[in-house]
């Protein structure tokens, strides 16, 4: 039995390199409303990261039945970007429906999100019979497209 009773999902963060551009992404071409976008202040997320001083800026967007979190530290200087591949230990990804995946990989396209690999049909589990693709950006975005339906 579990220690933890758990509510609810509260979001799903992203670290990105680039706020405006993944802002747009999951704004202009899914739809999600920006909720909000600000600064943090630095002493704060500071004792929660231990990254002396972070410069920090977080946007909340909101889909259907998703909020996500965007975060960009200004760590420009202090380590390279190397986003994890999507089978890299702790790569994480968000799994959304979509009613056409091949139209969403083009419309993703236009938005710098791009296809890791190719569109498959899944043969087992919950998702057998739909067809679904990894995407990711090179600012820090990575999710899948199941296309919905059967």
């Amino acid at each position: 039995m579990a220690g933890i009773k758990v509510q609810g999902f509260n979001h799903t963060g992203f670290v990105v390199t680039d706020l405006d551009r993944a802002i747009g992404f999951f704004r202009d071409l899914l739809g999600f409303e920006l909720l909000s976008r600000a600064p943090r202040d630095p002493a704060l997320i500071g004792r929660m990261t231990r990254l002396p001083q972070p410069g920090i800026e977080i946007a909340y967007l909101q889909g259907p039945g998703q909020r996500v979190e965007l975060i960009r530290y200004a760590t420009d200087g202090i380590r390279n970007f190397d986003q994890p591949r999507v089978y890299d230990d702790g790569a994480a990804h968000i799994a959304l429906d979509v009613d056409d995946v091949d139209a969403a990989v083009a419309a993703a396209a236009e938005h710098g999100v791009l296809p890791v690999g190719e569109t498959i049909t899944i043969d087992a589990g919950p998702n057998q019979g739909r067809k679904v693709v990894y995407l990711q950006s090179a600012y820090g975005l990575s999710l899948e497209f199941i296309q919905a339906g059967r």
